[in-house]
């Protein structure tokens, strides 16, 4: 019996979830960049980038429904190291009932020195972002991944998922370096992953 009610709340969680992730694309289809929330398989490898050494904390853009939230913390990440900007207002307050004590900022990422607030200065271990590129001009993307990497030491990653076959980002030696992480198959729809970083 106990076992039927844990099991009914679970997808009774699962489906609220998905409920919450379809009506944010219908509201804001530039903002959600899949039809699904992203895979666990695909956040716990996003995550592994994490370096929990550092003690710098993570940065992490478009968590959505908390998929990934929910990898970082569970790669070791204390909820106050983890400062997480989502620009719906709804997912924001999903996530903040959701995960307590992760400082989420409910904001646009594309204007980081403002939206970051009291964070602005911080240096982060490294970025993971959901954030749809591919629904945003070149140079927008451009400005974007900088800007995030401005924030990072020298050789720390930013990563980035996407659903198109190449990275979202344009190449610029000079500036900084793009590496495929991993391209992960169950994922809806399948996902590719990019590292971008300095030094």
């Amino acid at each position: 019996m106990r076992l039927r009610v844990k099991v009914k709340e679970h997808f009774g969680k699962k489906f609220d979830e998905e409920i919450r992730f379809f009506r944010g694309m219908m509201q804001g289809p530039k903002t959600v960049g899949s039809i699904v929330p992203t895979s666990s398989i695909t956040a716990k490898r996003m995550a592994s980038v994490i370096d929990m050494h550092s003690g710098l904390p993570v940065l992490e853009l478009g968590p959505g429904t908390g998929a990934i939230t929910k990898a970082i913390l569970g790669r070791g990440v204390k909820p106050d190291n983890l400062v997480a900007i989502e620009y719906s207002t709804d997912f924001h307050q999903h996530l903040l009932r959701t995960y307590p004590g992760v400082h989420f900022i409910n904001g646009d990422a594309f204007d980081l020195q403002t939206t970051l607030g009291a964070f602005a200065d911080q240096t982060f271990d490294c970025v993971i972002s959901c954030i749809p590129l591919l629904n945003f001009p070149m140079a927008m993307r451009v400005a974007l991944l900088e800007s995030l990497l401005d924030r990072l030491p020298a050789g720390r990653p930013v990563v980035q998922i996407s659903y198109g076959a190449i990275s979202p980002i344009a190449a610029n030696p000079d500036r900084y370096h793009i590496q495929h992480f991993d391209f992960v198959m169950r994922n809806i729809p399948p996902a590719q992953l990019w590292i971008y970083r300095r030094g």
